[in-house]
């Protein structure tokens, strides 16, 4: 689902702008999740808890969304897909500051090789339909992305996924309102499968993909979960061939390969020292 809103962003931008595609998409996906929210009568946040999930909510599914349909009138919806798809190192990196994970070396390499893929797209990885702006939009979208999976990996300890969604989902909405004007008029103009459009990314890659990613988060680690994330960018490349028959060039594939290399560096483990050559260490011996 997550794969398919690239393709639907790129699909629409020909009616709504950036700003008044994201309050669009925040509204239905906000009453979509209002019955699961009122259906399962659980106690809204409170204190620190609700702080955070505020937090994520303006920086997640407000100015995220923004920045990505910026992004999506620079770039084609693969090359927009591989560079969100860097967030995963912004979360290993956090992690190695502010977790007490550290820098392994695999980490290094990994950034290493991951910014090596970037520098490959800035440089005209995304050929004419792409530019600098685009790629700085993208990598803005994947640092709102990565932070914002640890504030919500923090929240999901203390309140469940549907409520977690639903009143982040509505804090993004409400600090969209300054784009409710515009919002109005595009609708007003904009064609039917265009309108449809807005109304799948509210319901599926919005209630329904962050509701689910939600679920898994309370089950597993936020560097552990975004890893799966890697598959979302071969999935919106076939889906932009197949549908809107663009790809990146050569030169963007080459660098998102890169960088989803880097990342699946990034997230490996040092494989633990057998005990006998540990016991050996502790004695002394050679």
């Amino acid at each position: 689902m997550w794969a398919s809103s690239f393709l639907v962003i790129r699909a629409v931008r020909h009616d709504f702008a950036p700003g008044s595609l994201a309050p669009g998409r925040l509204t239905v996906g906000s009453l979509a999740l209002m019955p699961l929210a009122v259906r399962a009568r659980r106690p809204l946040p409170r204190g620190t808890t609700l702080r955070l999930v505020l937090t994520y909510g303006v920086l997640w599914f407000a100015a995220y969304a923004v920045a990505l349909n910026a992004a999506e009138r620079h770039l084609d919806a693969g090359t927009a897909a591989l560079l969100v798809n860097f967030a995963p190192i912004i979360v290993a990196v956090y992690a190695g500051l502010f977790l007490g994970e550290g820098f392994p070396r695999p980490l290094v390499i990994g950034i290493v090789v991951a910014f090596s893929g970037v520098a490959l797209i800035a440089l005209g990885g995304s050929g004419a339909r792409g530019d600098s702006i685009g790629v700085a939009l993208g990598l803005l979208s994947a640092l709102l992305y990565g932070s914002s999976v640890l504030m919500q990996k923090t929240v999901l300890g203390s309140t469940d996924p549907i409520t977690a969604t639903w009143v982040g989902c509505v804090a993004g909405n409400v600090a969209l309102l300054v784009f409710a004007p515009q919002a109005v008029r595009d609708v007003g103009h904009a064609s039917a499968g265009a309108i449809a459009g807005v109304v799948y990314l509210g319901v599926f890659p919005t209630a329904a993909a962050f509701t689910l990613w939600a679920y898994a988060l309370t089950r597993t680690s936020a560097g552990r979960l975004t890893s799966t994330t890697l598959t979302v960018p071969a999935i919106a490349v076939l889906m932009s061939w197949a549908f809107l028959a663009e790809t990146p060039t050569t030169l963007g594939l080459v660098g998102g390969a890169l960088c989803l290399t880097g990342v699946a560096i990034s997230r490996r483990r040092p494989r633990p020292r057998p005990a006998r050559v540990v016991a050996a260490q502790a004695s002394g011996a050679p």
